[in-house]
């Protein structure tokens, strides 16, 4: 048959960034984990540059103003997949898919005596290889599922008398690699450009190395804890599932949709000695409100729901253009101060161009308007209020498709 819906133009996603996330817009997803490389036809390759700039100022409770704590953030992100018949298709993916970078400078409660400022940065890669069979009387079905390999590393500093007591206290986790996994299905309908999946990505378990140095702890004699402290800790990276799906309006539009859920409210960093200490903190009268189990270094109240809708329109054989609207629900309010954003709403633009049969180039940008949050420390208490941010999003894409 046919192919009514001939949209080569517009095969390779909405934008060069479709799903792409902002620092710390929901905990702490970045790239999205988008497989839609895998589901290209034929033989397929992409190489996808993002970059990150996001405005988060504020205020803390004593009012004074706290500039730009979110630092400029890029990453990579590489696809290649290939069919070995009408049945087996093979890809392997590289991707950034968790992190965060931010720093306060200035004058406020977030920076010490000494002018050092809170900081925080996080970087995750993750490698994924995918095999998947089709089947079907015209092999519109397919399954998929590989595994994953992932590094994480973190360093965290809290300075300044918002964290109280914790002020000083240092966090370097060394770099950690651990195993996980992916599944899903998909189905195509090539007559209408239609294409659905569901993909299932696995939680991953880490146990890094660690460092902590927390001053205050020497202040009080307390046995089995001193100011230092290297051992083992473990950070377990998120479960997501992501749904991806398109569809041919007429011969030269195409609709897109995008949904992700991560749960975030299950997601917590737990170093030893920070734990341990406020675990005696909780017997003590300065220590009123901390549970008697202590507190986690950063946690989530809300799962991260994310959603784009798309409409991408070819103006010649060689040229299409797209635009995008999303919402990002966030991950609680009040909110880390590590990462004071509840969620966004977005609208981007794009545009892609094929320089030959097989090769094409793509470019976009996206702007975010965040919401407003309140900064928390683990004790639960607010420290500061964030409001009237935003961001943008640049992207750049090159991909080759023979099929």
């Amino acid at each position: 048959m046919r192919n009514t819906f001939s949209l080569k133009t517009l095969s390779v996603a909405v934008a060069a960034f479709s799903v792409a996330s902002v620092a710390s817009a929901a905990g702490l997803d970045r790239s999205g984990q988008d497989i839609t490389a895998f589901l290209q036809d034929g033989t397929y390759a992409e190489t996808v540059y993002t970059y990150i700039d996001a405005d988060v100022t504020g205020k803390d409770t004593s009012g004074n103003k706290i500039d730009d704590i979110a630092e400029d953030y890029d990453f990579f992100r590489y696809g290649v997949k290939t069919d070995i018949n009408d049945t087996f298709s093979i890809g392997v993916l590289y991707d950034e898919p968790f992190g965060a970078a931010a720093d306060y400078v200035g004058d406020s409660n977030f920076v010490d005596a000494t002018g050092e400022g809170t900081n925080v940065e996080v970087r995750t890669e993750s490698l994924t290889g995918i095999l998947g069979a089709k089947f079907g009387q015209n092999k519109n079905f397919q399954v998929y599922g590989g595994p994953v390999a992932q590094r994480v590393k973190a360093d965290v500093k809290l300075r300044g008398e918002a964290y109280s007591v914790a002020n000083g206290y240092t966090l370097n986790v060394n770099a950690d690699q651990d195993y996980g996994w992916l599944a899903g299905a998909s189905y195509s309908k090539p007559e209408i450009a239609l294409k659905a999946a569901l993909t299932y990505r696995s939680e991953i378990e880490h146990t890094a190395n660690s460092a902590e140095l927390y001053p205050f702890v020497d202040s009080l004699p307390i046995p089995g804890l001193s100011a230092n402290r290297s051992g083992d800790i473990e950070i377990t990276t998120p479960e997501s599932v992501n749904f991806d799906f398109q569809t041919g309006i007429n011969p030269t539009t195409l609709a897109t949709a995008k949904v992700r859920w991560v749960p975030w409210s299950d997601f917590a960093i737990t170093p030893g000695l920070y734990n341990g200490f406020s675990q005696v903190l909780a017997t003590l009268p300065q220590g009123t409100g901390i549970p008697p189990e202590g507190l986690d270094l950063v946690s989530y109240d809300d799962d991260q729901w994310q959603v784009e809708l798309g409409l991408a329109k070819r103006l010649t054989p060689a040229l299409a253009v797209s635009g995008n609207i999303g919402w990002d629900s966030g991950a609680g309010d009040p909110v880390t101060s590590l990462g004071p954003i509840e969620g966004y709403y977005s609208v981007g633009l794009g545009a892609k161009y094929n320089i030959t049969e097989n090769w094409a180039v793509s470019a976009g940008g996206k702007y975010l308007w965040f919401g407003d949050a309140e900064g928390q420390i683990p004790s639960k208490t607010v420290v500061s209020n964030f409001e009237d941010n935003d961001g943008y999003v640049l992207g750049a894409k090159i991909s080759y498709q023979s099929k």
